[in-house]
């Protein structure tokens, strides 16, 4: 099979693409596991030691490695839509105004040790990451729960405190995930790399010098869900950069890498014409974003934010640095999403000096403006460091601005940026789900993933209810419009780019087509050995 490029549209779960051919070969890994490789880092340390805790893990790479062990009431279909049951038998909302939902469990689930899960184990995982409150700030998600209760053994009834259309899709985040209390103490994290769990895999960890270099999952006999696994074992290989991933890949050491490949790997394996590696795009809604500490001196008049918003030239930026691998944006909520809006387009139009400087002039701020931005240098792929350059020359060259930029590896820049240490820096999002509330809430509501200073009352207090109780999405756009207003008018946040997603594989792996959803997810069970031709 000649190495190409399979698009995929937004909903892949339309099509059943054949990616092996006839013929045989021994190309691969060799064995009967699937290897994948990733540029992700799993460390614990003194400040974050729980990486894999589900009460505390709130990254994209974290939650891959435990959506394959830690099973979730609710599940993201294979072509996104709507959650489906996967530990539960039948979810829904029991009353008229989204406020009472209930779950069966299915009959005879087990944790992979063998113990029996019942209702009051769900009840524990998720009071337990509520009651936690890591400073990650992943128990936000579950924030509209009241109370809990059970009845009898495979029952579960949630009382919220407020209306909330979205809450099945939070069940299938994986801070729902449901864990064994005698396996996670429910006044402290688990600490490590050791998971258990009832999903479709077991996982063992290999740990050198406090991070993790390999997984290696192992198909679950005792595993009771909606998923179909298509293979016995799978292993995720951790590398320090994308060119020895890809080096990885050429030798056969490895069968598919993903996330995160450069931008030049992506566009020599799109171009090459022979080979025995096979390109996948698929719809993606990661997206990158510059944020900001608005309690820090050099950035809490709104003006100095404005007026980045107003020089930032996001074209140039983009197809400097990643191509046709991303787009624009001008709106936290992606393109493709019910509610989107173009709400920095809207507001600030092209970029202009010239507004800039309005802005700052009118605001009586001295120029130029000195502060610097960071970014992580091992989190988001290779070209970081680049993008970064690229926003850099575009203040400075606006003479406005006296930029630095300093870039820190995911470990230290991710607790320090939580600290409120940073004035300027740069995040990528991956959504929980695929829905607007997740590309919003997370960064504006209490307890928000940045940790950030900003509070807007109308947005907290009404607009993020207001959108969350309708359950037909578009009833939502007038109050997801508005919220993305606010923030183009007060500049918290600026967006920058919506990213596509790609998976590169050996030709004799099958169900790459559905290895990642929209959202990122790692659907490692999708993935089977064929042949290649």
């Amino acid at each position: 099979m000649n190495r190409k490029t399979l698009v995929l549209p937004a909903v892949v779960g339309l099509l059943a693409p054949v990616l092996a051919a006839c013929g045989g070969s021994d190309s691969g890994s060799g064995g009967d596991a699937i290897v994948v490789g990733t540029t992700d880092r799993f460390t614990a340390s003194k400040e974050a030691p729980a990486p894999l805790d589900p009460a505390y893990a709130y990254d994209v790479g974290s939650w891959n490695i435990l959506r394959q062990t830690t099973q979730t009431l609710m599940i993201q279909p294979r072509g996104d839509g709507e959650p489906v049951p996967e530990a539960a038998q039948q979810c829904g909302f029991t009353d008229t105004g989204n406020e009472r939902y209930s779950c069966t469990l299915r009959d005879g689930l087990k944790f992979a040790n063998g113990d029996a899960i019942t209702a009051e184990d769900v009840k524990f995982s998720i009071e337990r990451a509520l009651s936690l409150e890591a400073d990650s700030l992943v128990f936000a998600l579950l924030s509209t729960i009241d109370t809990i209760e059970t009845q009898g053994d495979r029952e579960v009834i949630f009382h919220l405190k407020t209306a909330d259309a979205t809450f099945p899709f939070k069940l299938s985040t994986p801070v729902a995930g449901i864990v064994n209390k005698d396996d996670y103490p429910k006044e402290k994290l688990r600490e490590g790399f050791e998971l258990d769990g009832s999903g479709p895999y077991t996982m063992k960890a290999e740990v050198k010098d406090g991070a993790l270099t390999k997984a290696v999952f192992t198909k679950n006999p005792d595993y009771k869900g909606s998923l179909k696994v298509n293979n016995d074992k799978v292993e995720i290989v951790s590398f320090g950069d994308a060119e020895a991933m890809g080096e990885a890949l050429d030798k056969g050491d490895i069968d598919l890498m993903t996330r995160a490949m450069t931008p030049d790997q992506i566009q020599k394996l799109s171009k090459a014409t022979d080979g025995d590696v096979d390109l996948v795009e698929v719809a993606g809604l990661e997206i990158r974003y510059l944020a900001f500490n608005t309690d820090a001196p050099t950035v809490k008049d709104k003006a100095v934010r404005k007026a980045v918003a107003q020089v930032i030239n996001r074209s140039e930026l983009v197809s400097g640095v990643y191509g046709s691998q991303a787009e624009p944006l001008y709106s936290m909520v992606p393109a493709g999403i019910t509610g989107h809006s173009n709400s920095f387009f809207n507001t600030y139009g092209d970029p202009s000096v010239a507004k800039a400087k309005a802005v700052l002039e009118d605001a009586g701020v001295t120029t130029p403006v000195k502060f610097t931005m960071h970014y992580t240098t091992d989190h988001y792929g290779a070209a970081t460091k680049q993008e970064f350059e690229q926003l850099q020359k575009q203040l400075n060259d606006s003479g406005l601005f006296d930029v630095d930029i300093q870039g820190t590896p995911w470990e230290k820049f991710r607790p320090a940026e939580l600290k409120g240490e940073y004035d300027v820096f740069g995040m990528g999002w991956f959504p929980d789900f695929p829905d607007a509330d997740s590309f919003l809430a997370p960064f504006l509501d209490k307890d928000n993933t940045l940790n950030s200073p900003y509070a807007n009352p109308e947005i907290i207090n009404t607009l993020i209810p207001e959108s969350r109780r309708e359950a037909d999405r578009l009833s939502a756009a007038d109050s997801l419009t508005r919220i993305q207003d606010f923030i183009a008018i007060d500049a918290p946040m600026i967006p920058l780019w919506q990213g596509k997603q790609y998976v590169a594989a050996r030709d004799d792996i099958t169900g790459t087509a559905y290895a990642l959803n929209s959202s990122s997810t790692l659907q490692l069970w999708e993935l089977g050995r064929g042949v290649s031709g």
